[in-house]
Order: C-alpha cells, then sequence, then structure tokens
C-alpha cells in the first residue's frame, strides 16, 4: 500500500474513539486545502474528541496516532497560571 505523506505531521481530532489494539477509531484532519477522515489507531485507547498527532500512514485512508498537546497551548496556560 501506498503511503499517503501529506497527512504525515498533521494534527486532528478523534470523532470516534480508538480502542487500542481492539480497533480503530475515526480521525478529521485538515489537509491539501480541506478536512479529510481517516481510519485511527493508536497503542492505547483514545477518547472521542482527543487532539491526536498523525505519526504514520497505512495507506487506504489509515493512520497510526498519538495523543497530542500543542506547546504552544501549553505555554499559554503557564502564562496564564503565573500572573
Amino acid at each position: 500500500m501506498q503511503q499517503d505523506e501529506a497527512v504525515i505531521g498533521c494534527t486532528g481530532e478523534l470523532l470516534l474513539p480508538t480502542r487500542g489494539a481492539a480497533g480503530p477509531g475515526e480521525i478529521l484532519v485538515r489537509v491539501r486545502g480541506g478536512s479529510e477522515t481517516f481510519l485511527a489507531w493508536s497503542s492505547q485507547p483514545l477518547p472521542k474528541g482527543a487532539t491526536v498527532l498523525v505519526v504514520e500512514s497505512r495507506g487506504c485512508r489509515e493512520v497510526d496516532v498519538i495523543e497530542w498537546v500543542d506547546p504552544l497551548d501549553a505555554l499559554d496556560g503557564d502564562a496564564d497560571g503565573a500572573g
């Protein structure tokens, strides 16, 4: 299967939760000037609504994801808490 290189490194939101080894969820990713859905696989279960990072393409509209916290959002939270 040919990988979809454009989606690797993109972030998205889980529309359906992942179940780890038990099965995929579904992710909505902004890519190629629009939004596309992919089956999303993760090593650990992740909840619906989680922000995830695409780390690998399995081809055929399937990707591997990990949970993602935007470091810039984390910095904004620290600044608000410090003042």
